[in-house]
């Protein structure tokens, strides 16, 4: 009974002092620092707890009463067991009222602690207590004397993350480099904080001191980590050749076969359309190849890049290589994605759409998993709307619903029932399926619905005939079709014809997508210009600033224009989703990336 009454005790005080506690902090945070005082010096007196002590000095500092806080300081430093890094706090208050020099003294005492202390290692609390200060000459001072003096401590990460903040970026790279030979889990995290200094430009200072250092660190001491390195920032300033290089020479070296490296950047410079260097790595894919699967990957890469460097008049020669392939691999399994991409190609691209649908239907009865026969029908739906047989491709769509259920392609499928059902001007029935997917889909799936929803309920209050919603679905469906001009036509005359209603912003926004694909960029310019003229308050603003940004930047050679567009962006819209990238074009175009 006494010990159940003692611990009933015990637990009420706990619960008393720990609301005491958030109390003071309360009266800290408002400014009440004589309350803070009381009681935090209660605390104190009930619990020798080292952070209600400097509670109380900081509470003094506050109200300009720096004697009572050298006084509590040094009493606390002539103690038999000194806390070292109150050398820092004293030297802090004497900096407080400008002495600098009894503040040295102070700071200078702490670090000599650190370097001549033989049993503890007092570098993690006195390199802290700098940083609180921003007293980085300081901070720094400690870690690395820390590291002479206790060899098995290691603070490259606090010293790389110091040297980042004074701008040293050579002694920052260079700590970021030893910490991750040390332990390679970091080296996620420095390329992160490479990234706030590395740009595009190669000859930007971050870019030639990085690839410095790691060339000398590759020279000194061989290692695949600098390899991967160097092709990372290769990477990053789209020299995919240099990058390759190093590549080839990480796989050459691990002898075990493992291409993901060079395929990763065979599919980044095919999407930055250096077409040229994705070929020579795309063709080092298929000569190196250790299976068959792995050739046919390659030769699939090789397929995509000659479809999007040919013209029209080369599609026969397009068609007729696929066929060969299919003739050496078969026309199984095996090849099951590279024969979507044929009929993808047949359909959307070679006007062959009766010839997709023939081969996709046969190809179905194939012994396939439910997921690829589900991706066969997905792709014949995606067919049979492009050919407006609206009906058929429902059927497709459903059926993967049922097939696939909880799958992500089962959510895919259910959006473009709701999107075909838009289409066709059902504008009820997609909404039904929309609202579903609001609240189950993926993030990127219910992002795409809430879009299209907000579409059909803001055009449908306003207008209940909905004659404008349904020519802008006919403009949506056209450009799906690829054809351009007919788009356009639809989307002029609905402008003419809708003035100022609701609709006007969204048909602006897909007017500068038209005019960009037909390559009529001062069109584009000019609506986009008209979107944020008039509807700068409104949801497609900053789409409008983005892609003007982004015409200006890569299509007009406008850069100043493109950093005063991706500028309003930043500073109005901070909620986009085109903020970070938008902050990272204006820092390049400024040519200041480091903070």
């Amino acid at each position: 009974m006494h010990k159940i009454v003692f611990i009933l005790f015990f637990l009420s005080l706990t619960t008393v002092n720990a609301q005491n506690d958030l109390l003071a902090k309360n009266y800290f945070e408002q400014g009440e620092y004589e309350k803070a005082i009381t009681l935090y010096t209660k605390l104190y007196k009930k619990n020798k707890n080292f952070n209600f002590f400097k509670a109380i000095v900081a509470s003094h500092q506050q109200l300009e009463e720096f004697k009572e806080a050298e006084k509590l300081l040094t009493d606390r430093l002539n103690n038999k067991r000194v806390i070292p890094q109150l050398y820092v706090e004293l030297g802090y208050n004497y900096a407080l009222q400008e002495n600098d020099s009894l503040a040295i003294i102070n700071y200078d005492k702490a670090i000599l602690f650190v370097k001549e202390s033989e049993r503890f290692n007092y570098g993690r609390s006195i390199g802290e207590s700098f940083e609180r200060y921003s007293l980085l000459d300081q901070a720094i001072e400690t870690y690395v004397s820390a590291m002479e003096a206790f060899p098995e401590s290691d603070y490259s990460y606090q010293l790389a993350r110091l040297y980042g903040e004074q701008g040293n970026l050579e002694k920052m790279f260079d700590s970021y480099l030893t910490l991750i030979k040390k332990n390679l889990s970091y080296q996620g995290i420095a390329q992160q904080n490479f990234s706030l200094y590395i740009t595009e430009d190669p000859t930007e200072e971050a870019n030639i001191l990085l690839r410095k250092a790691l060339l000398q660190k590759l020279q000194k001491q061989p290692d695949v980590l600098y390899n991967e390195l160097l092709s990372w920032l290769f990477i990053q300033q789209k020299e995919y050749k240099k990058a390759f290089t190093q590549e080839k020479a990480i796989y050459k070296r691990m002898g075990d076969n493992d291409m993901s490296g060079i395929t990763d950047i065979a599919y980044f410079a095919t999407n930055d359309e250096d077409y040229e260097n994705a070929l020579l790595i795309v063709n080092f894919l298929i000569e190196n190849a250790s299976t068959t699967e792995e050739e046919i990957a390659g030769y699939q890469h090789l397929m995509k890049i000659k479809i999007k460097t040919a013209s029209k008049k080369e599609y026969p020669k397009i068609e007729k290589s696929y066929e060969d392939l299919f003739n050496e691999f078969g026309s199984g399994k095996k090849t099951y994605q590279l024969q979507l991409d044929y009929n993808y190609f047949l359909a959307f691209q070679n006007n062959k759409k009766d010839l997709a649908v023939s081969n996709l239907k046969s190809f179905s009865k194939e012994p396939l998993t439910r997921y690829q026969e589900a991706k066969i029908k997905m792709l014949l739906a995606d067919v049979l709307v492009f050919d407006e047989k609206f009906n058929q491709a429902l059927i497709y769509y459903s059926q993967i619903q049922n097939e696939v259920k909880g799958d992500l392609i089962a959510q895919e499928a259910r959006f473009k029932v709701a999107k075909t059902s838009y289409y066709k001007a059902d504008f009820t029935w997609a909404q039904v399926q929309l609202d579903v997917l609001k609240k189950s889909a993926t993030q990127l799936i219910a992002n795409d619905a809430m879009q299209l929803s907000l579409l059909i309920k803001d055009n449908t209050l306003e207008d209940s005939t909905q004659i404008a919603l349904k020519q802008f679905a006919r403009a949506d469906l056209l450009a799906f079709q690829k054809k351009e001009t007919e788009a356009i036509s639809v989307l002029k005359s609905l402008l003419e014809n809708h003035k100022g209603e609701k609709i006007e912003d969204e048909a602006l926004l897909k007017l500068g997508e038209l005019y960009e694909l037909k390559g009529e960029f001062e069109k584009a310019e000019a609506s986009y210009l008209l979107l944020i003229q008039f509807y700068n308050e409104d949801i497609l603003a900053d789409d409008a600033h983005y892609r003007l940004a982004k015409l200006y930047e890569t299509k007009l050679n406008q850069p100043q224009k493109a950093k005063g567009y991706y500028e309003l962006l930043i500073f109005n819209f901070e909620d986009s989703i085109y903020f970070v990238e938008a902050r990272k074009k204006y820092r390049m175009l400024r040519g200041d990336e480091i903070e």
